[in-house]
């Protein structure tokens, strides 16, 4: 019977139900409302001003009826009489059209899907009369009823049941729904059973704990003015400078009661900090809605939404803007990889697998305990990449940096034998995720050319960093683990046995043009038992300071744009804990002033020098000078850019080095611009014999050409040639 599907939260047909029906064998309408708790429901013409009739209660549960004379379908409102109360109400059930209107447009773009499901602010002209609300629409295809809940009816299933679209979205249009209300989705699965209330896939701002509420949004009320750096942008970034602050908003500083701060605060003090210290760009570790803080934000339930612990929609519009208009670019992490099982999230969305591969062996995550998306599924696919536009679009993101990539390519990932299923080839690689990248950066680039695609892939899969038209992935830039990895556990090695290890700093060099790399050192190496950046380095303190010293200057000159972990620039001494704030206070000591003083001289160095960036990725523009000197633990290398030439000579041991001569390409005059031993940075102050030095015509190490200077200990000393 109809009562009891509308007492059950049943209907999911509401159209052919509700609202002005034609009944077969009667004339006219049949004017039918369902309103739990009313005791009497008048009808107006929409603008409120004439009473076309009373309706009459058939049942005692909130069912209205009554026949009338008219064969035209009209618009109106009920005057809802209530125990307490009389209050208008607009039938939503007198607008079909409307609630499906533009899912016809769902498949021509992925970028429609934040355009048109979710919660949408909408505006009719009805009867000259604006009627304002909101449009919902939730893909839920093997649902067999949903409905709208929230603030606005009680949290009660029965009240706004919404409607299936042939494509399997369900939709409503709800009249007087504001932005700032709470809403959710009840959902019965296929065989008529209530799921746990679902948050909104495509809601743009969700509530903390306990609710993970979803919040109905406007966004079109902040006015942007970044006019001046967006065209900036319109560039090519592998000629540019790119210095990266890595950051993780909710432990960056802290208030004294142990709040973190909020988007507006962040953008006035670490904009200032990022300013001071000469970075290009900041990389924000997820801020998408997470459930738990713990993890980091790579486990996202909300991907459309920035979370909503340090703001508002409009205060992290503020913070990019801020942070553009002062000349900083923003990458965010991205989590495509895996999502988690909150009852509230994308999990069994509808009862069945909606998102994920249904077999474990292919749609669960081992080291994250996550599930995977189906990459094959298009729905997912496309639902994936609206996730990416809706930041550069919405946000004005200047890039993203694809987490866990290596774990999308591979079926056999973290997977023994028998956990995994080989493609239709036989092989491990997931020939469905392979096509979603290359999808997903031809999505960005065509829609936002100005943008950067950032992967974090530790293999050697090939293309990475190329475009798809030559057979790549398409990101514009990978991450260099391997360099990462390698020249991390070089300097972790006492300096007496670095000679034994030597190839482990140069071999970067053998594939560094494979791909668009950025040497990174990111949070992972600084958590989970790794130790801090500094105390990884041997030794006693000074020298765990020289060394990190020297590491960072041989990163700033190695070829390839550069990323840091905050804290890392001051020498932190612990490991990173996402529950408090970086040690600030390790700042009141002259060695941490010293390792922050010179990261702040090479950023705007490096910025400054164009032979350190512009040509990172053509092998002709740089040079080993000195690759072989294993038994002193010396590398240095030659960067150019046009007329520049930069030398970078790194000592990795704790002994300085008297006359070290250095072959050189062309004669000239060089000078010293750069020293890490620097007593300014806490280094020992040990000179390099001269400030300028002409070289001679003493042919060395394969060059024509040579100069002769001390090498501090422990250190990187930049050289520029000055003069021919």
């Amino acid at each position: 019977m109809l009562i009891d599907d509308l007492n059950n939260a049943k209907v999911g047909k509401p159209f052919e139900t509700l609202g002005l029906q034609k009944v077969e064998g009667k004339k006219g309408l049949l004017l039918r409302a369902w309103l739990p708790g009313a005791k009497a429901v008048d009808v107006y013409s929409i603008n409120g001003k004439k009473k076309i009739c009373k309706l009459t209660l058939v049942d005692e549960d909130g069912l209205f009826e009554e026949q009338l004379k008219t064969e035209k379908p009209f618009n109106y409102l009920f005057k809802v009489t209530y125990d307490d109360a009389v209050v208008e109400v607009i039938d939503p059930y007198q607008f079909r059209d409307e609630a499906f209107y533009g899912l016809s447009t769902m498949n021509e773009e992925p970028a429609n899907i934040y355009k048109t499901l979710g919660a949408q602010l909408v505006e009719l002209d009805v009867d000259g009369v604006k009627v304002k609300g909101t449009k919902f629409a939730v893909y839920a295809p093997s649902a067999t009823a949903v409905s709208v809940i929230g603030d606005f009816n009680f949290w009660d299933g029965r009240r706004l049941p919404m409607a299936k679209s042939l494509l399997g979205h369900w939709v409503l249009f709800v009249p007087g729904l504001t932005a700032g209300l709470r809403y959710k989705y009840e959902i019965k699965d296929p065989y008529g059973n209530r799921l746990p209330h679902k948050a909104d896939p495509v809601g743009f701002y969700h509530e903390q704990y306990p609710s993970f509420a979803s919040i109905i949004s406007d966004q079109t009320t902040y006015k942007w003015n970044d006019e001046k750096w967006i065209k900036s942008q319109l560039n090519n970034k592998l000629e540019k400078p790119m210095s990266i602050y890595e950051l993780h908003m909710g432990s960056w500083k802290r208030h004294e009661d142990g709040k973190p701060y909020s988007y507006k605060e962040l953008a006035t003090d670490l904009l200032d900090y990022v300013k001071e210290m000469g970075y290009t760009h900041i990389e924000l570790m997820p801020i998408m809605e997470h459930p738990f803080s713990g993890s980091w934000g790579y486990q996202p339930t909300g991907l459309f939404a920035p979370t909503s612990r340090f703001g508002s929609i409009d205060d992290f519009k503020f913070f990019v803007d801020t942070f553009h208009q002062n000349g900083i670019g923003i990458i965010l992490d991205w989590v495509p990889a895996h999502f988690p099982t909150d009852a509230f999230g994308l999990a069994k969305f509808d009862g069945t697998c909606v998102y994920e591969y249904e077999d474990p062996r292919r749609g669960w995550h081992p080291d994250w305990n996550s599930l995977i998306y189906d990459f094959g599924r298009d729905t997912v696919r496309r639902f994936l990449i609206a996730s990416a536009l809706v930041w550069l679009d919405l946000y004005h993101i200047d890039g993203l940096r694809v987490d866990a990539v290596a774990s999308m390519l591979y079926w056999d990932y973290s997977r023994k034998a028998g956990e995994w299923i080989p493609n239709v080839d036989g092989g491990n690689v997931n020939y469905e995720a392979v096509s979603f990248l290359k999808w997903f950066n031809e999505e960005v680039y065509k829609h936002h050319p100005n943008a950067m695609t950032i992967a974090e892939e530790s293999t050697a899969f090939a293309g990475v960093s190329r475009p798809t038209y030559a057979g790549g992935l398409g990101f514009e830039f990978k991450w260099n683990m391997g360099w990462m990895h390698d020249s991390l556990e070089y300097m972790a090695t006492d300096p007496f046995f670095r000679k034994y290890h030597h190839g482990e700093m140069s071999f970067s060099m053998i594939y560094a043009y494979n791909e668009n790399f950025i040497l990174s050192i990111s949070h992972d190496e600084v958590t989970h038992g790794k130790n801090s950046l500094l105390y990884k380095m041997p030794g006693d303190e000074w020298q765990q300071c020289a060394n990190l010293r020297a590491y960072f200057g041989f990163q700033y000159a190695h070829p390839g744009k550069k990323l840091n972990f905050m804290g890392s620039e001051f020498g932190q001494g612990s490991e990173w804990n996402d529950n408090a704030q970086l040690d600030w206070w390790l700042l009141k000591y002259p060695k941490h002033q010293g390792i922050q003083a010179l990261v702040k001289d090479l950023n705007h160095l490096y910025r400054n020098e164009k032979a350190l960036w512009a040509e990172d990725y053509n092998p002709e523009a740089f040079k080993w000078l000195d690759v072989n000197d294993a038994d002193h633990s010396v590398f240095a290398m030659e960067r150019k850019a046009g007329d520049e030439t930069i030398i970078a000579i790194s000592n990795f041991t704790p002994v300085p080095y008297v006359a070290y001569r250095v072959g050189v390409a062309t004669p000239g005059t060089y000078e010293v611009i750069l020293n890490t031993d620097d007593k300014k940075y806490w280094g020992s102050g040990y000179g390099t014999g001269s400030e300028k030095m002409v070289a001679s015509n003493i042919s060395w190490q394969n060059n024509f050409h040579s100069i002769v200077l001390d090498l501090p200990p422990l250190s990187t000393v930049y050289i520029k040639k000055v003069s021919d």
